[in-house]
């Protein structure tokens, strides 16, 4: 198995703005280890969310190779792209974005309905993964029902539900007060003393430290 779970050789994103091409993204080679825990830091406008972006094939490069979990992603079609997505990597938000006329449960099933899974097996896969995040006692609230660390909570669940390689999360504590924004970031911890890989995406800088690995974009290329 691949030591890298991802990989960027000379990635570039450039966004056409009138007359203007702006370089999101100038030139990225940067190769992330299965298992580790990385915070991608950086300014407003630096190009942080940009390469979020394409970590998690949100979005395509305009030049330059990416390879997720050993897969090479140029030249894939958008179905394949979700199956990526779906499969390889497990988004959280900083805003959550849980479906509000549900529960947690059949929130945490969503990402599994496209996946082949039998109804029982999916839940049953999702009682786990809430099981795994605390929320035992929650499985049927909908989220008006739920803290803000609840929320956050259900959305860590569904993230996990197919057992991602990647877990990306981008401001996962910007919408939580500082006590349960250090729960949260316990929780990532304990995920990654598990095996398993987590990339935080943050500007803050004290959110950062909590990773092993540092990675600083700035006017669109890193530095550690």
């Amino acid at each position: 198995m691949n030591e890298y779970v991802i990989e960027l050789s000379d990635v570039r994103r450039y966004f056409t703005m009138g007359d203007f091409i702006v370089k999101a993204l100038d030139g990225v080679t940067l190769n992330i280890e299965r298992g580790s825990f990385t915070a991608i830091t950086g300014p407003s406008g630096s190009g942080k969310s940009t390469l979020m972006n394409l970590i998690g094939c949100l979005d395509t490069p305009s030049d330059g190779y990416i390879h997720i979990d050993g897969e090479l992603t140029m030249g894939m079609n958008e179905k394949e792209l979700a199956y990526v997505r779906n499969e390889k990597v497990g988004f959280v938000f900083q805003q959550f974005n849980l479906l509000g006329k549900v529960n947690a449960l059949d929130n945490v099933m969503t990402p599994l309905l496209y996946s082949g899974i039998g109804a029982r097996e999916r839940k049953e896969l999702a009682k786990i993964a809430l099981e795994r995040v605390g929320l035992a006692d929650r499985m049927k609230h909908r989220p008006n029902e739920l803290s803000g660390g609840q929320k956050q909570r259900v959305a860590i669940a569904r993230a996990l539900v197919n057992n991602p390689s990647i877990l990306l999360a981008d401001e996962p504590t910007g919408a939580l007060d500082s006590q349960t924004g250090r729960q949260i970031l316990e929780l990532f911890e304990e995920l990654h003393s598990e095996g398993r890989t987590v990339i935080l995406v943050t500007h803050d800088a004290e959110i950062a430290s909590h990773a092993k690995r540092q990675i600083r974009v700035r006017d669109g290329k890193v530095g550690e």
